[in-house]
């Protein structure tokens, strides 16, 4: 790039956990391809050996664009452990060493612009404005969650424990039976930071989020108008897209079998990088899927986070439905490219938990989606995904009384058979990839967004000169 200085510098600070790190690092990469300095503060331990890998071969696939900087935490501190939640733990260590990034940010100024996540905002935007560095956050979830954000310092204030709720200045309705559980304990570590964040994220110069026009179009309009109102502008700049760098050498034969299976025909059922299911649902979930009559590629998933996993799949499944299966679809456990496999002409339909990243990725390669939720915004999220017709979900399926619900094999197997012979889901998520597309070419919705943002960047580029 030359003249590299009249290019905005954009500082990244991500969050812990794949679902935060995945959306960080793609919008990093946009940046560069659109002539941006960029810095990565990579915080050190990582919570799994994912997210280091995959930090790894970021850095390696932008050498000479992407400056990486470490922030290194203080030892833990039992006594703030009051939560067995490991990324909850490390959003919280992040907080308690964030002091540590002021010399570091010293050291690489100007700043243009510094994005943190959401769950680390409260934490750095004070160093970052006495630097006088323009403070975005990074919202790695839905519009529809962030409506939930925007209006939960209200919502705590209300005590309001019953019913639906108005949320974002009568936005949009949210069933109490939508909101993760720990929300509703206001001692709960999370809520604590949650509420912290919310109250602080009106400080922001603005809200990015990886969504786009055709996906939430109604939520966007409608949060927007709360501008005027003194909320942080929001900028809807997704689709983030999946980059070179994410692939890797890993196990072809998911690819392989698919290769081989009738265009649409595939059911692909993954829960996310986190999810572990009990035993007892995963045989339900084996059953239905042989119940469904559909082809299917399920990722199994036994173990939560990044450990070790020894356990074989007989044992997982049990050897009597593994031979059933073996007809119908394929089940392997190792890590799969799911962009490669959303992507393939053979799926045409997706089994998801709902995470956002899995359900704009979906939304980009045109495939249906069966929305389960298993924790955190996913219920929210499934909301969201009704409402835009890419999807479906069924409202009993998820927790109830903050414990999972068990679903049985039949009902798991008419659902799915359901959600492939619906024409409609497939037509629209059909039309949802052509608008992704849209919306990331030059004079697309969100192409235009994210210019104009980086042209406010420039614009502080250029004061920062003048100083």
């Amino acid at each position: 790039m030359s003249n590299s200085g009249d290019h905005p510098h954009v500082v990244l600070l991500p969050s812990a956990g794949m679902g935060h790190l995945i959306p960080f690092l793609r919008l990093a990469a946009s940046l560069v391809h659109k002539h941006c300095r960029v810095t990565l503060i990579t915080t050190h331990p990582t919570v799994s050996l994912a997210e280091s890998q995959f930090i790894s071969s970021f850095l390696s696939a932008f050498p000479d664009q992407v400056t990486e900087k470490q922030f290194h935490l203080l030892p833990f501190d039992p006594t703030s452990a009051n939560s067995d939640d490991p990324f909850l733990l490390r959003w919280e260590a992040i907080g308690r060493s964030a002091y540590l990034l002021a010399p570091l940010l010293s050291s690489i100024s100007p700043i243009s612009a510094f994005v943190s996540d959401v769950t680390l905002f409260s934490s750095v935007f004070p160093l970052t404005t006495n630097l006088g560095v323009p403070n975005y956050i990074l919202f790695t979830s839905s519009a529809r969650m962030y409506s939930l954000f925007r209006s939960f310092p209200t919502f705590a204030a209300s005590k309001t424990r019953s019913g639906s709720v108005p949320f974002g200045n009568n936005v949009v309705e949210m069933s109490l039976s939508s909101i993760p559980p720990p929300l509703l304990n206001l001692n709960n570590l999370f809520a604590k930071m949650f509420l912290q964040n919310a109250l602080d994220a009106m400080k922001s110069n603005g809200i990015l989020i990886n969504t786009f026009e055709a996906l939430e179009g109604d939520m966007l309009h409608a949060l927007s108008n709360g501008t005027r109102d003194g909320f942080p502008p929001l900028y809807a700049v997704g689709p983030f897209l999946p980059c070179e760098f994410e692939k890797s050498e890993r196990n072809n034969a998911p690819l392989k079998w698919l290769d081989n299976q009738p265009e649409g025909s595939v059911v692909y059922v993954s829960f996310g990088s986190r999810t572990a299911l009990s035993r007892e649902q995963m045989k339900e979930l084996g059953t239905g899927l042989v119940r469904s009559r559909c082809r299917f590629l399920w990722i199994v998933k036994d173990k939560t986070v990044d450990k070790e996993d020894g356990e074989s799949l007989d044992k997982l499944i049990g050897n009597e439905l593994m031979e059933k299966i073996q007809d119908q679809g394929l089940v392997i456990k190792d890590w799969v490219d799911q962009d490669e496999i959303l992507s393939h002409k053979a799926v045409g339909g997706f089994v998801s938990h709902g995470g956002w990243n899995s359900m704009v990725e979906a939304a980009w390669h045109g495939v249906r989606v069966l929305v389960w939720p298993q924790a955190g915004d996913q219920k929210i999220n499934a909301e969201a995904v009704e409402r835009s017709g890419l999807g479906m979900w069924v409202q009993s399926w998820g927790w109830a009384d903050q414990q999972m619900v068990v679903v049985k094999a039949e009902e798991i197997g008419h659902t799915i058979k359901n959600m492939m012979e619906n024409d409609h889901l497939r037509v629209k998520a059909a039309k949802f990839k052509e608008e992704a597309r849209k919306a990331v070419v030059v004079g697309g919705t969100s192409e235009s967004t994210m210019m104009g943002l980086i042209q406010d960047w420039k614009n502080n580029n250029v004061h920062l000169k003048n100083m």
